[in-house]
């Protein structure tokens, strides 16, 4: 007599093993699965500074070649090489004697001249005196009268001759006309100077400090359309990156669009103002240079309000830029984005995204479109969006 042993099944069992033998490997993986944990935050309407670069230098707002006007030897320079100067410090002395001789000498024309006139007055008076009484002739008073007008003149020649040695004696002082920083000098005592010689130094002025910059027309345009219902010139600011990457602490003024444009570049002339301030270290230098080359930001004074999301939220491929929002199933879609002005952290957002709309920014390289997901808040430490 044979026994059997007779195992059942119920339905459900079975139905099971017939789909996992009609799974592959890898959808049978993905199906059983958890969803991916993700990290998310809200895009928000986040007030970020609109910055605009652009390439300028450093120009000094007065300039002035010292230059000697009489001919001369140097006597004395009065000044130290790269120090603060200002208005009215006498900086090189000429030698005066010969002018001061001059001058003498024209004052003592001066005198002579004046004897001549009083004398020549009193023969008029005389003169007047004897027609008025029919003793003299009216031949006597028009000649009286002409020497007069000549000695009058003669004396009105000799002062300005003075006045023109007294200018020439003036000028063997040479004086700062501005408050500035002054060069090197570029002769020294013992030499003769003069007209002909050449800059003898260069003083410019320190602080404020204009920072100039090309801006192409297309761009001026663009500017001019954004900040004219706004201000115009009150509307932005400038900041200014040094060479070594530092964003200088002072922020200046935009006052000034040339009224040509270049014709070989066509772009046109922005200038600014920005203080100047003194190095901490104490050395009464300046941080700013006269003919510096500087990145120049430009800026609203106004931030604007956009719709910002990290930078980390966003991927992008042949078609553009995208992001990965969850929505209310917990399900990741693909959402095509238009960004604007943005900075290295944070993005700005056009056009793709709505306020509200919970984006991925943490976990995002484990996401598939319109695929499940277990989304929490993303980490609290996100940077700010400032500039």
């Amino acid at each position: 007599m044979r026994m059997g042993l007779n195992v059942g099944f119920s339905p459900w069992v079975i139905a099971l093993y017939g789909v996992a033998l009609a799974l592959t490997p890898a959808a049978f993986a993905q199906a059983t699965a958890e969803p991916p944990a993700v990290g998310v935050i809200s895009a928000e309407y986040r007030p970020m500074s609109e910055t605009t670069e652009i390439n300028g230098r450093l120009q000094a707002l007065e300039r002035v070649d010292l230059v000697a006007r009489v001919t001369a030897f140097l006597e004395e320079r009065l000044f130290v090489e790269g120090a603060e100067v200002k208005k009215g410090d006498v900086l090189y002395r000429l030698e005066r004697p010969p002018f001061q001789a001059d001058v003498e000498a024209k004052q003592a024309g001066v005198a002579q001249a004046q004897a001549q006139l009083d004398n020549a007055n009193v023969a008029l008076d005389r003169a007047r005196e004897l027609f008025e009484r029919s003793a003299g002739t009216q031949v006597n008073l028009d000649n009286a009268n002409a020497t007069q007008r000549t000695a009058a003149a003669q004396l009105q020649a000799a002062q300005a001759q003075l006045h023109q040695s007294q200018i020439n004696l003036g000028y063997t002082e040479i004086s700062s006309p501005i408050d500035g920083r002054i060069g090197r000098t570029a002769v020294t005592a013992g030499n003769v100077v003069g007209p002909t010689s050449g800059v003898l130094a260069t003083i410019v002025s320190d602080d404020p400090i204009h920072v100039v910059f090309p801006v192409s027309v297309r761009r001026a345009l663009e500017l001019r359309d954004r900040y004219a219902a706004k201000g115009g010139f009150d509307a932005v600011q400038i900041r200014i990156r040094l060479s070594n990457g530092k964003v200088y602490d002072q922020i200046g003024k935009l006052d000034f669009v040339d009224n040509s444009i270049a014709k070989d570049t066509d772009t046109i002339v922005f200038r600014g103002t920005i203080a100047n301030s003194l190095v901490p270290s104490g050395t009464g230098l300046r941080e700013l240079t006269d003919g510096q080359f500087v990145t120049v930001l430009l800026e609203a004074v106004e931030p604007l309000r956009v719709l910002a999301i990290p930078r980390a939220a966003l991927l992008a491929d042949q078609q553009g830029p995208y992001a990965y929002v969850v929505n209310d199933k917990n399900i990741a879609e693909q959402r095509r984005v238009k960004l604007g002005q943005s900075t290295a952290e944070i993005a700005a957002v056009t056009d793709g995204l709505k306020e509200g709309d919970r984006v991925i920014t943490e976990g995002i390289q484990h996401v598939r479109p319109n695929q499940p997901v277990a989304p929490a808040p993303a980490s609290p430490t996100r940077p700010e969006a400032t500039r």
